[in-house]
């Protein structure tokens, strides 16, 4: 979407340009007009059209997102309709991938489409749970409430995701500390002594040799190890292109022993904080599980869930048929059925939800506790290896020279 400058003139007899960005000259025409100017030019700004093309790919933080459905429901709830809400935001709003979006939604809005058909588009970029809650906030006549419900669920799962990313910064940190540490000393420390060896005639440690043997094998064929990571990289980018093989990379994460606990648990709070939310949102059990599993962030376990919907319509209860996805626990099922048997599922849901955010909260915690001094262990035998197959020649070369 393009930015346009128009050349505008106020009431009070000032001349003026501003730029603006909308789908065409006719809509930006219509929003100046709205506003009281009368519109002497539209052109369109090239010098903003290459900027905004770079910026239109780049994601928007959840934050931002919160945010505007912040505002729009304060709006929502003073009174303004839908099609004025969305304008005031658009024309606010900073990030351009998000004021183009806003642009488009208004367009929509404006020929006639409810705010969940215009939003329908940009599931990829907002997720499916988002047009669902605005279809049922449509449809209940309470979208301010519907947005109020989803507000706390966007802040809930926004929290946990930064839980996550900030539990894992100091250990990622330290690895590649030592990373870069360990580079330093094969790549410009020991290769010297090794040039300063040579004019002695003893005899090595074998720790030494076997040091000295890798860091010139590393300095000497540096190349491998560049080809080796882009190959690496490749295989991994061309891997999350395609479904199927999306789903071999997601059972492989779920062999490492620690990381299985919390790829299954949080696959079970994002599902059932999901289906909680869209429940109480109004929407039926049926399509709401099958938007539900959209949310479950591990593609094999998605792929566990396959029949779920079959059997919900074969006219099994939500726990015998989450039952045979095999990874639902016995604690969430009974909770589920309780939830059931007292007509308050949705609710249930949302304990279950609040468990194993507990829960993976504390597993975090607990590997971040026991990777630390693993990795600074690590990290000493490293450099204590180095410094010994650098420090034992130089006692041999002593006793020689004595």
């Amino acid at each position: 979407m393009p930015y346009f400058i128009c050349r505008l003139a106020a009431e009070d007899g000032r001349v003026f340009s501003e730029s603006f960005l909308t789908s065409s000259r006719e809509e930006c025409r219509r929003h100046f007009e709205s506003e009281g100017y009368c519109v002497l030019a539209v052109k369109k700004d090239w010098k903003k059209l290459k900027l905004s093309s770079l910026a239109l790919g780049k994601k928007f933080k959840d934050r931002d997102f919160i945010m505007l459905n912040q505002e729009l429901r304060a709006l929502l709830k003073a009174g303004y309709p839908v099609l004025r809400s969305i304008e005031i935001i658009s024309a606010r709003a900073k990030n351009a991938s998000l004021k183009d979006i806003l642009s488009r939604v208004e367009g929509d809005i404006r020929q006639g489409k409810s705010m969940s058909e215009a939003f329908a588009p940009f599931e990829k970029r907002f997720s499916k749970i988002y047009t669902a809650s605005l279809m049922a906030g449509e449809q209940s006549g309470n979208l301010a409430e519907t947005l109020f419900r989803f507000i706390q669920y966007a802040k809930v799962i926004a929290q946990t995701k930064s839980r996550i990313r900030s539990a894992l910064i100091y250990p990622t940190l330290l690895l590649f500390f030592s990373l870069g540490l360990m580079g330093i000393l094969i790549n410009f420390v020991l290769p010297n002594f090794a040039g300063f060896y040579k004019d002695f005639e003893s005899q090595l440690p074998m720790i030494t040799q076997l040091m000295m043997s890798f860091a010139l094998f590393v300095r000497n064929h540096w190349y491998i190890w560049v080809i080796l990571v882009a190959v690496l990289a490749l295989v991994y980018l061309q891997m999350k292109k395609k479904e199927e093989r999306l789903v071999v990379l997601d059972k492989l994460k779920l062999k490492v022993p620690f990381g299985r606990l919390i790829w299954t648990e949080s696959a079970i709070s994002m599902f059932s904080r999901t289906l909680s939310l869209l429940l109480e949102a109004g929407i039926a059990l049926l399509p709401a599980v099958g938007i539900a599993i959209q949310a479950i962030p591990n593609k094999f376990l998605v792929s566990k869930t396959s029949g779920l919907a079959a059997s919900i319509k074969n006219g099994e209860s939500l726990s015998e048929s989450l039952a045979k996805a095999e990874f639902f626990p016995p604690l969430s099922l009974d909770m589920i059925r309780i939830g059931e048997t007292s007509a308050n599922l949705g609710g249930m849901l949302n304990e279950v939800a609040d468990v194993y955010d507990e829960r993976i909260q504390s597993k975090i915690d607990t590997f971040v506790s026991l990777i630390e001094p693993v990795i600074i262990i690590l990290m000493a035998v490293l450099v204590a290896a180095m410094l010994l197959s650098v420090y034992l020649p130089i006692f041999n070369i002593i006793k020689v020279v004595r």
